[in-house]
């Protein structure tokens, strides 16, 4: 064993394997490796082979280097013009063991061990034979996808009969990492090299056979306009091969964030992640699908299933924000502070719903901007004002060509957050036809049983809603379907009264009108008796949009004048309005006289109450009834019904029983052009008939609200607080409402109940006592 173990110089080598019978000749640049070289050539002695583990290091150690290396014999030394290298070439002779490594300050030596050639026993020689007739074949195979290869080096295998050397020879000339040509010389028993040779040469065969089908895929891909995409075209092909079109990254990075997201059901999860296989294995036969596909992913993903703001519960903070953006609505500010309180308490409490019904501009949408700013919530507004379809609500099914979510998935992504404050603004105007009853969806929506697991029919995975705040608004509650109102906390706003909208428009519209147009605090004045006179004389509404409107035209006049230079300051004051807004358009009181057959009506309308004339006329006529001024079919049945009390009660009046055979009635309502309906109207109509057909006046400073029976009852109404707010714009001085609705009272501003005197009636008998002269 002591004759095998010799010191002979060394050099390790980057990336190159030497076989013994090997002749080779390779570049030495380190300075420790031309010494070793030349010691051996002076010496006529070996030189040791062993090849590094990681080609990168500079200055190796024995521990950098494998154990099994070649010993070579050098046949000559070449050097390299210009440079400090040297070119050697050797021829190997047998496989070596590492034992001991000495290092020299010139180079390195090492002790090794000879490794000669193991045998075999004569009983494995067809076996032999078999292994080698196989490993031509592979290696003829190998050859056929490796045009270059000469055609001597296949001679070589079919004439050498050793299976070691042949494993030998055939590692030195294919083209595989230097990773696993170590691991066949590492390998001493000659059958068992072979048999890992043919193996690396059956995995190399596939590899190549792998390469040339994607190779002929991108081939015919590419044509002679698109050769400059070639390198593209090849790693799509590769990635297809491998298990679809999708970019390897872009799939990673969908995996990565549906793996990441928190609040999200292990079912949806992996319906996501189906949805990412699905799309990694479309082929590039259906770029349609396959757009479809990421459209939905990226939609799902763009979600905020994780994002979560914080509420701001500070009370005194949330009233200073509400009063610094509204003046009044103190029942709205009231319920909002509640609501933060209760939140306080409990912050996981579910179900507030709150909707804000009144008529237009009184403010219920920008409360709602407010509150989301006092809670610190991102805010999110959905119109509903003519949605007829059910899709809009809950989404189209991707099946669909241009399929989308619906808008209340659509807020939620563009709040950015899981629970912002979500406004449903104009939930009365929803209709339902042939394709849906938005509605209904909206009953999953708002329901905080159901809305906690809230599905789209785009998105198709279940949505916590539970989080969110709905506020909806709405101008006529009634116009709200009974099962959606039943999950809302209903809070009225009402019109506002001649001073509020002085106080909103002089601390909230004015500065912000001057701000808009650009104007400087200094630059336009607009004194209250101005103010005082445009709500009075150029506007009736409930709430202030008219008013604004009316500013705004102030403000665009002091811009030009400020502009042409005509005035730097401008003072606007009552005198000033009729050269910039026109003549009034409304006087301020109604003229109030005593008319027979007309009596001052009042009534509610989206916009706030109203008072409206009822006029009754007779004429010779055959006993018809007309009826005027575009009412509905509940105004025209209280017509009919006040004839016929009239007709049942006509000899207690000491009217012609027979009236209705030789009289036409006609009744009429002014204002022709827009739409009246209601009960409400009932004891005035009775009243304007019997004043018609007795010649007693009604008085012009009463006004009358009532629903009437067949039999002169007086039945309660509603939207007492608008109505009563009409007559006080009027200048009516008593008002006769039903008995049945003087708890109703409580809610009428006191500037009104200040101003009219309220007379509740049970019968018409009471009606005609106080109205008829």
């Amino acid at each position: 064993m002591e004759d095998n173990m010799i010191l002979v110089p060394t050099v390790a080598l980057r990336g190159l394997v030497v076989f013994p019978g090997m002749m080779l000749h390779f570049d030495a640049a380190r300075e420790r490796s031309i010494a070793a070289v030349k010691e051996a050539m002076d010496r006529g002695d070996e030189l040791f082979l062993v090849t590094q583990k990681d080609s990168a290091i500079e200055e190796p150690t024995f521990k950098d280097v494998y154990k099994m290396g070649v010993l070579v014999r050098v046949r000559q030394i070449i050097g390299l013009p210009e440079t400090n290298h040297i070119r050697v070439i050797v021829e190997g002779d047998c496989r070596a063991t590492l034992k001991r490594g000495v290092e020299d300050d010139t180079c390195l030596y090492a002790l090794v061990e000879r490794k000669p050639e193991k045998g075999y026993a004569k009983n494995r020689q067809e076996y032999v034979d078999a292994l080698i007739r196989k490993a031509r074949e592979i290696f003829d195979e190998y050859s056929r996808f490796t045009p270059k290869m000469s055609p001597d080096v296949m001679l070589r295998v079919i004439a050498d009969e050793n299976p070691g050397a042949i494993a030998d020879y055939i590692a030195s000339v294919i083209s595989i990492p230097f990773a696993e040509k170590q691991k066949i010389l590492d390998e001493q028993h000659p059958i068992t090299r072979l048999e890992k040779m043919c193996e690396v040469l059956s995995s190399e065969i596939q590899m190549m056979e792998l390469e040339d089908k994607i190779a002929a895929k991108v081939e015919r891909a590419v044509d002679d306009n698109q050769r400059e995409y070639y390198l593209r075209e090849q790693i799509r092909a590769l990635s297809e091969e491998l298990d679809g079109e999708g970019s390897a990254d872009e799939i990673d990075i969908y995996r990565q964030k549906i793996n990441s997201i928190e609040h999200i059901s292990s079912k949806s999860r992996e319906k996501l992640l189906r949805e990412c296989s699905r799309l990694q294995k479309m082929g590039n036969g259906s770029p349609a699908e396959a757009t479809v596909s990421r459209n939905y992913l990226d939609t799902v993903l763009g979600l905020p299933w994780d994002v979560e703001t914080r509420d701001k519960l500070d009370l005194v903070h949330a009233r200073r924000v509400l009063d610094a953006d509204h003046y009044g609505l103190d029942e709205v500010k009231d319920r909002i502070i509640e609501l933060l309180a209760v939140r306080q308490l409990k912050p996981d409490v579910k179900g507030q719903i709150i909707c804000l019904a009144g008529p237009p501009g009184v403010g219920k949408t920008s409360i709602a901007q407010s509150l989301a700013k006092a809670m610190g919530r991102n805010y999110a507004r959905v119109s509903l004002g003519g949605i007829h379809d059910e899709a809009e609500i809950r989404g189209h099914r991707r099946t669909y060509i241009g399929s989308m979510p619906g808008r209340v998935i659509n807020a939620i992504s563009d709040a950015g957050s899981r629970n912002p404050l979500i406004l449903f603004d104009e939930i009365d105007k929803m209709a339902a036809d042939i394709k849906g009853d938005p509605a209904s969806a909206m009953l999953e929506v708002l329901d905080p049983e159901q809305n906690k697991a809230f599905v789209d029919h785009f998105v198709e995975i279940p949505f916590d809603l539970s989080n969110v705040l709905f506020i909806t608004t709405a101008n006529d509650k009634n116009n709200i379907p009974k099962a959606l109102l039943d999950r809302m906390e209903v809070i009225d706003l009402y019109s506002y009264t001649a001073e509020e909208k002085f106080q909103i428009a002089k601390k909230h519209l004015v500065p912000k009108s001057m701000a808009r147009h650009g104007i400087e605090k200094d630059a336009l004045k607009v004194r209250d008796s101005a103010i005082k006179e445009i709500i009075a004389s150029y506007t009736r509404e409930a709430g202030v949009r008219e008013l604004e409107r009316k500013i705004d035209k102030i403000s665009r006049n002091a811009a030009y004048n400020i502009v042409t230079k005509k005035a730097t300051s401008n003072y606007v004051g009552a005198k000033e309005l009729e050269a910039i807004l026109g003549a009034p358009k409304f006087k301020d009181k109604v003229k109030l006289k005593n008319e027979v057959g007309v009596v001052n009506g009042l009534a509610w309308t989206e916009v706030g109450g109203e008072m409206l004339k009822v006029e009754a006329s007779l004429m010779q006529g055959k006993g018809n009834l007309e009826l005027t001024g575009s009412l509905g079919d509940v105004m025209k049945e209280s017509a009919h019904i006040a004839l016929s009390f009239i007709r049942t009660n006509a000899k207690k009046y000491k009217i012609d029983e027979s009236f209705y055979e030789t009289l036409d009635i006609h009744i009429h309502v002014p204002e022709g052009a827009t739409p009246k309906d209601g009960p409400s109207a009932g004891v005035t109509m009775t009243t304007a008939l019997l004043s018609a057909l007795t010649k007693r006046p009604v008085r012009g400073d009463v006004a009358m609200t009532g629903e009437v029976s067949l039999t002169g009852k007086v039945l309660p109404i509603g939207g007492l607080r608008e109505k009563t707010m009409a007559a006080y714009k009027a200048g009516i001085k008593t008002v006769l409402i039903p008995k049945d609705n003087v708890p109703d009272l409580k809610d009428v501003i006191d500037v009104v109940k200040e101003n009219i005197e309220f007379i509740p009636v049970s019968t018409l008998e009471e009606v005609f006592k106080v109205a008829l002269l």
